[in-house]
């Protein structure tokens, strides 16, 4: 089924295309906010009690599964209607699985509402995007945080769909995207998600090893300079994530900054190491630079899994 060109590239092509020109439809139904209440629903009945650990490992294997098997069902009903249903259908599904766009634009909203409103507003608006606490950071450490998260979820947000879109069709594509908002919401260290969580925290990190990987890899091949390749391996594993580092690595590299320091997690403190050692300050230009980064590996990935297709489709 996910053998045929035209199956993999249309839906591929328009999803990016519609990616590229809306970003997330806020005023239309999203699957990941349906996943955010079914992890709210769990979390509120399961959360508690005695086998929090066991109870948490059954969702976070759980509701992924049967996302997958959900939307396997939906894709072949579409096709024993016709392709086109299909097309149409997998598109808007490859259209809500990839959020560069969004996260460009949010992303630019933190830095402009910092540049026109003042300090404690642009905390404020930071915190609709990262799970830090915002309420004590300086204008330097909230350009830090949004390039930082820029790094993390081009690989969270745009390559690993992609990548898991390359596997196993938008099928896969949403099951990669319950497990990442599992993670979102339950996978943290403190009292109350510690037990719970930890399952859904650790799948996550599976299936983030290699885009996260890949990732870096894009980076630097979009943005390549002497010594990043050696700047990315030494930094990117002496991140407390066993992912997010090499993006991280690969953003800070380029822009010859720093990353990294202590941040606190709903009330935890979380010392992170440092990534680069610049500790220089940050602007609008470092902004512009990380988005043209963003576009560039989305193309990238996009291009990538198409000349995949084609060859396949050629000597297959």
């Amino acid at each position: 089924m996910w053998g045929d060109f035209y199956m993999v590239v249309i839906p591929l092509l328009a999803g990016y295309v519609l990616d590229s020109f809306f970003g997330d439809p806020r005023r239309l139904p999203h699957p990941v906010v349906a996943f955010g209440r079914l992890i709210a629903f769990a979390e509120k009945r399961w959360n508690k009690g005695k086998g929090r650990r066991w109870k948490g490992c059954a969702i976070a294997f759980l509701y992924p599964l049967g996302i997958g098997l959900a939307c396997w069902g939906i894709a072949h009903t579409c096709l024993a209607l016709n392709a086109w249903c299909y097309y149409a259908v997998a598109s808007v599904f490859v259209f809500y699985s990839l959020a560069n766009r969004s996260l460009i634009e949010e992303s630019r909203e933190v830095i402009r509402t910092l540049e026109e409103q003042g300090l404690e507003a642009g905390r404020k608006r930071l915190s609709w995007i990262v799970g830090r606490e915002t309420s004590s950071l300086t204008s330097k450490e909230i350009h830090t945080a949004v390039l930082e998260t820029m790094a993390e979820n081009l690989s969270d947000g745009v390559v690993a769909p992609l990548f898991y879109y390359a596997l196993g069709g938008f099928p896969a594509m949403m099951a990669y995207k319950m497990v990442n908002t599992l993670d979102s919401m339950i996978g943290y260290k403190d009292e109350r998600f510690r037990q719970f969580g930890c399952c859904a925290a650790r799948l996550d990190d599976v299936l983030n090893f290699i885009p996260a990987r890949l990732t870096a890899l894009f980076m630097s091949i979009i943005c390549y300079r002497p010594g990043l390749f050696k700047f990315i391996l030494h930094y990117g594993r002496q991140h407390a994530s066993p992912n997010a580092g090499y993006p991280e690595a690969a953003l800070a590299g380029i822009l010859n900054c720093r990353f990294g320091g202590t941040h606190v997690y709903h009330g935890l403190a979380v010392k992170k190491p440092y990534i680069g050692d610049n500790n220089r300050n940050l602007n609008r230009h470092d902004l512009n630079q990380a988005i043209r980064i963003n576009q560039g590996v989305t193309l990238l990935s996009v291009a990538l899994i198409f000349l995949c297709a084609s060859i396949s489709k050629f000597y297959f």
